[in-house]
């Protein structure tokens, strides 16, 4: 009986002892968002096909289920597709280049003609035409078209031989003075599109935090489960030599066989608490497979043993300081502020639009073409001569008489501005709730595990002491029986305050949003 006593006892020592977790200095997580390259993890989980037993420490959990979680593999992708959506804005800006080459033919029928009274010959005319342009649109508005064509005409008209060129070559400009000047649809795409980047930025880490913390916090529920195993397998250890030597006693005549049923029943109770905890572990294994692997049959078979031990760090809260950290770091809140900025390019574009259109436009260019000029190198040499410019510059202005549509819609945006805004005020005020909360729950899970711990001392001295008496005679089998069972309840009560407190913990650093910080976590978007 002592030899068991010292077994339980040292079982209990060594999970009161516990380790804090040796955390890694950085696990990269590279996320590149224009390409298709991989996603690379240093130190990832190594492979454990074939494998029955594994050793894992909460690091390798970590790396692992960076790499094969199926929602932040899903959310990794976002900032990619925003990436392109950025480089689809700026595609607007890009000129456009075209060029033609035309050739027409014609021919007209000759006859009398009454105003003079004379015949008139047919006539057969063809032209050769060769033209290009390259234009496009600026950020602030300005519209550009360069053109320049050559026409080549021959063949008989009325009679006459008709052999000529002509051309020219010159740019259009428009420029915009108030609406779609300092705020335009394509400027109004690209800003929104840049915004929408950092928000998926955001939801990436957002996804790391919530999928980093489940899997921490599966952990401890992994070490206590089997820890509690242990502990109801020490219980029925003590259920089974108290039955022996209550059946020794009965046998001799010195205890009543009620004892003996007693000291049975205990031993079945125990067995029954035996197979739930078992239970209970192989569920939480699965789950604590489900987030460890992307492939749930490879690591089917496979038992993990956790490396880490569930112990009690002391942490020091500081409310003002966790509330600094959330207000900073906290991903859901920094979409909120980056909703509220869309709302804003989106007003600046809107107020933009209340105004009336007044553009300037200009062009200038040479022409070429006379009398003189018959083929195309004849055309040619005018425009380099220079000596036929044309040029043309003026103002349009277009305004709506009621402009309702602006209008309404400018107060509508309004309203959404004031609604972003309200919701950020009401999401900071709600992550200050959460974060006093979650240091409350942390504070009260400590000294739960403080008061457990001493529940559990006060349980084996209580229990040593009963057993003592009984192999003395002074105390009954019930007795001892019903403070084997208190033990019992006393050590599964600590191991659950441990692994509450440490779950608490990265609860807390989830509200701050430094879990990424916390645990070495580097998220990175390659561009």
């Amino acid at each position: 009986m002592k030899k068991a006593c010292a077994v339980v006892l040292g079982l209990l020592a060594a999970l009161a002892a516990g380790a804090q977790t040796n955390l890694p200095n950085s696990v990269p997580l590279i996320v590149p968002s224009a390409t298709n390259a991989p996603v690379t993890i240093t130190n990832a989980l190594p492979s454990m096909t074939n494998v029955l037993e594994q050793s894992i420490s909460l690091d390798q959990v970590l790396q692992a289920t960076l790499q094969n979680n199926y929602d932040i593999a899903i959310q990794r992708l976002n900032p990619q597709i925003a990436a392109y959506d950025v480089s689809l804005g700026y595609a607007a800006f890009d000129p456009t280049f075209a060029a033609s080459i035309t050739h027409t033919y014609s021919k007209t029928a000759g006859g009398f003609n009454q105003t003079i009274e004379t015949n008139v010959p047919g006539s057969t005319l063809k032209n050769n035409i060769v033209a290009s342009s390259l234009g496009g649109v600026l950020p602030f508005g300005t519209t550009y078209n360069f053109t320049e064509n050559l026409t080549e005409r021959y063949g008989m008209v009325a009679g006459h031989a008709v052999d000529s060129s002509s051309g020219s070559i010159g740019v259009n400009v428009t420029q915009p003075l108030l609406r779609n000047f300092w705020m335009n649809q394509n400027l109004l795409t690209i800003l929104v599109n840049k915004n929408r980047y950092k928000y998926s930025e955001q939801g990436l880490r957002l996804q790391v935090i919530t999928t980093i913390t489940l899997a921490e916090q599966a952990y401890y529920d992994l070490i206590a489960d089997r820890e509690n195993v242990q502990v109801q397998r020490a219980a029925l250890e003590l259920a089974d030599r108290l039955l022996a030597e209550n059946k020794k006693r009965v046998e001799v005549g010195t205890m009543a066989p009620l004892d003996e049923k007693q000291a049975e029943s205990q031993l079945e109770s125990s067995r029954a608490d035996l197979i739930s905890a078992e239970r209970a572990l192989t569920a939480q294994e699965n789950v604590f497979k489900q987030a460890l692997s992307g492939d749930y049959a490879k690591v089917h078979d496979i038992s993990y043993i956790p490396v880490e031990t569930l112990a009690a760090p002391v942490q020091v809260f500081d409310l003002q300081s966790s509330w600094t950290k959330g207000m900073t770091m906290r991903p859901d809140l920094i979409q909120a502020r980056l909703n509220l900025e869309q709302q804003g390019i989106q007003l600046k574009y809107d107020r933009n639009q209340l105004f009336p259109e007044l553009d300037v436009f200009g062009s200038y260019g040479y022409g070429a073409g006379g009398p003189t000029t018959v083929e195309w190198g004849d055309a040619t040499g005018d425009l380099t001569s220079r000596n036929q410019p044309f040029y043309s510059y003026g103002a349009s202005i277009s305004v709506p008489l009621s402009n309702a549509k602006a209008r309404a819609t400018y107060k509508q945006t309004k309203l959404t501005v004031q609604q972003a805004l309200l919701t950020l005020k009401q999401l900071e005020q709600n992550v200050l709730v959460e974060i006093d909360d979650a240091i409350k729950q942390a504070q009260s899970d400590y000294q739960s595990v403080a008061a457990t711990r001493a529940a559990r001392e006060y349980a084996e001295a209580a229990l040593d002491a009963e057993q003592k008496k009984f192999q003395s005679g002074k105390s009954t089998s019930f007795i001892v029986l019903s403070l084997q069972k208190d033990l019992t309840t006393a050590r599964s009560a600590e191991i659950t305050a441990l692994a509450s407190y440490n779950k608490s913990l990265a609860a807390l650093a989830q509200q701050e949003g430094s879990t990424l910080e916390r645990r070495g976590i580097t998220v990175k978007v390659e561009r």
